[in-house]
């Protein structure tokens, strides 16, 4: 079902991330490897990161591994942007226009269109995936079912390697 739903490129990379959650090191080296992967394979995705619960305040996202130009935002109060809307709902959120999104914390001029996926580990969000493209309306229905499954990846990661 899963092979139907998402393009040849993005099964490839989906595979290529489920072997590297398997013979990672770390959470901060998967996460570095999945987002260097993204950048290579899908060029519209112009700046790639995991924000993830910071542990000691669970109202604040801290930026994890990243590509693509530095963001001013390292650490994020749930309540705010898009990052904090995703961590909210619980739930995968697209803006096609991020101009037209207040909820938008502006990192770059260039950004257009986002996509934040949750990250759940032990049923509870625990961070997120984050892209931004400099195309208006870049993330199509596969991106977010490829992104689901690589943020579930990333879960079980994490079930797997907590105490």
């Amino acid at each position: 079902m899963l092979d139907q739903q998402l393009t040849e490129e993005h099964l490839a990379l989906l595979n290529q991330i489920r072997h590297l959650s398997g013979t990672t090191s770390s959470l901060e080296a998967l996460q570095r490897d999945i987002v260097e992967a993204i950048a290579v394979h899908l060029p519209y995705c112009h700046w790639t990161g995991f924000y993830m619960l910071d542990p000691d305040d669970s109202q604040t996202l801290v930026l994890g591994p990243f590509v693509g130009e530095p963001t001013p935002h390292v650490r994020i109060p749930v309540t705010q942007g898009i990052c904090g809307a995703a961590v909210a709902s619980g739930e995968t959120v697209i803006v096609d226009d991020v101009n037209a999104d207040p909820r938008y914390l502006s990192c770059s001029i260039k950004t257009k269109s986002e996509i934040v996926v949750p990250v759940f580990a032990h049923e509870k969000v625990v961070g997120e995936i984050d892209i931004d493209s400099h195309n208006p309306a870049a993330f199509m229905g596969t991106d977010r079912v490829f992104l689901e499954e690589v943020a579930g990846i990333v879960g079980m990661y994490i079930e797997r390697h907590s105490v």
